[in-house]
């Protein structure tokens, strides 16, 4: 923790190695530019490397500092991998945003065949936990880190159509609460962000659909859906010394929507 009386301070995470996964658009993207613009050197991460090799120039582009380092979060020996290669080649991991999720399956749990189900819940509960244990070693090291999990709305109140899904993220949601309890006496913190409807790939069958964007929007009390770039400012705040005493916490980005 930084001693320093500046909140403004705080939220800076110079020096910091910051870990993003699922980084090559959307709500991961508008994070780890976040992260950079505050300081952290970012290593940007998801399935492709051409992709996540464009959104590092782009950050470096704005004068930043990122890397780019494809990793697919099913497959467990490629996350450690992962892992490993960017504790040697920057030192250590200070920060991890589990960000990375699949969901092949859409419609009534019934429906969800063992496939698919395996597919949600390596993606996004079994990698979160693989690439967190991996990279404990190296916060502990260090003296200590922060971890954001983001999880969704769906994990605090299923949503239809995604409830498997849904399902995943409530794991993802104790699984960082357990994080927090037995890590935090090395100094590692854990907290989730769940997002409510974010105006992403995603989501495009819901704000492409008039009739449907246009009656959720009626019943949010902000009256709008959220952009990815709302995510980030929260993460930043997850990550930085200005959090220096949040761990276990969920944190609404909803516009509401939990109020409904």
């Amino acid at each position: 923790m930084q001693t320093s009386s500046s909140i403004a301070q705080r939220f800076r995470l110079d020096g910091k190695i910051a870990v993003v996964t699922g980084a090559s658009k959307g709500i991961g993207e508008a994070i780890a530019r976040g992260l950079a613009e505050f300081g952290a050197h970012v290593v940007v991460s998801s399935r492709k490397q051409d992709a996540v090799d464009a959104v590092a120039e782009s950050i470096r582009t704005d004068g930043y500092e990122a890397s780019a380092l494809a990793c697919h979060m099913g497959d467990v020996e490629a996350i450690h991998a992962f892992v490993d290669r960017v504790v040697d080649e920057r030192g250590g991991i200070d920060i991890v945003v589990n960000n990375a999720a699949a969901n092949p399956a859409f419609g009534p749990v019934e429906d969800t065949d063992g496939d698919a189900f395996d597919k949600i819940f390596d993606v996004n509960l079994r990698g979160p936990f693989e690439l967190c244990k991996r990279a404990l070693p190296s916060m502990r090291a260090r003296g200590g880190g922060s971890i954001v999990n983001i999880a969704s709305i769906g994990g605090l109140n299923p949503e239809r159509g995604i409830g498997m899904y849904s399902v995943s993220k409530a794991a993802l949601i104790n699984l960082t609460q357990t994080f927090a309890k037995e890590w935090g006496p090395d100094g590692v913190r854990a907290n989730a962000i769940c997002p409510g409807f974010i105006q992403t790939k995603f989501s495009r069958v819901m704000w492409e659909n008039d009739a449907l964007l246009g009656k959720l929007e009626r019943r949010l009390p902000l009256g709008r859906i959220g952009q990815a770039e709302e995510m980030a400012g929260l993460a930043v705040f997850l990550a930085s010394d200005a959090a220096s005493y949040c761990t276990g916490g969920v944190y609404l980005a909803d516009g509401g929507y939990m109020l409904i």
